[in-house]
């Protein structure tokens, strides 16, 4: 199992209310701010369902 490195890289501004609320989920406060999560289907679930706003990133457990 790895870590999903996630950057918040687009404004949710103008999209639905379920985008803005799975981006404040993630932990993500701010525009280019960064975080870490496990690699799990609820993680990667969240990160699909925003997928044209955020840049994903794997990190194996060897680098992390």
């Amino acid at each position: 199992m790895g870590w999903l490195r996630i950057t918040w890289k687009k404004s949710s501004i103008g999209y639905n209310r379920q985008q803005r609320a799975t981006i404040s989920s993630l932990g993500l406060r701010r525009l280019n701010q960064t975080v870490e999560h496990p690699d799990n289907p609820g993680a990667r679930g969240m990160v699909r369902k925003v997928r044209h706003l955020v840049e994903v990133e794997y990190l194996p457990d060897e680098i992390r």
